[in-house]
């Protein structure tokens, strides 16, 4: 999905699985299993790693060689959740209709929308990739740009 370019900056620093892991507060192979795609690291661990490296999602979803000024360190549930609620109105989606391209319940989609539960990772990376919509503009991250050409 998008582990190439979190290998590719851990190296580029001369980093190891051991160095990262403790930025993360995890177990070397908890994060070692993320690298090599066996498990998919949460949202707020990969917005860590994204300040740690000073880089975007969109630069690590490889959407962009971008790396954007005056972004913002937190995501903000709620705004996240209105942005969201946004595009998909701007998409002509409902609630279902999202669900149903992500395979999840429609709930799921008004919990994000509601500011409850922080998108997750595979969901996020879908929803950006399919629309060609910036992971950190949904995020709240940044105002600009919205959309990926």
């Amino acid at each position: 999905m998008y582990f190439n370019r979190l290998k590719e900056l851990r190296e580029n620093r001369n980093l190891n699985l051991q160095d990262i892991s403790k930025i993360l507060d995890f177990e070397k192979d908890t994060y070692g299993k993320f690298e090599r795609e066996y498990t998919i690291i949460p949202l707020k661990h990969l917005n860590t790693l994204c300040n740690y490296y000073q880089v975007s999602f969109d630069y690590i979803f490889e959407f962009s060689n971008n790396i954007y000024e005056n972004i913002k360190n937190e995501i903000n549930t709620n705004i996240s959740g209105e942005r969201l609620k946004e595009f998909r109105k701007e998409n002509k989606l409902t609630q279902l209709k999202l669900a149903n391209i992500l395979n999840v319940d429609r709930s799921i989609i008004s919990n994000y929308e509601n500011g409850k539960n922080l998108i997750a990772t595979p969901f996020l990376y879908d929803i950006c990739k399919k629309y060609k919509i910036s992971a950190d503009y949904l995020l709240g991250k940044t105002d600009s740009p919205k959309y990926l050409k």
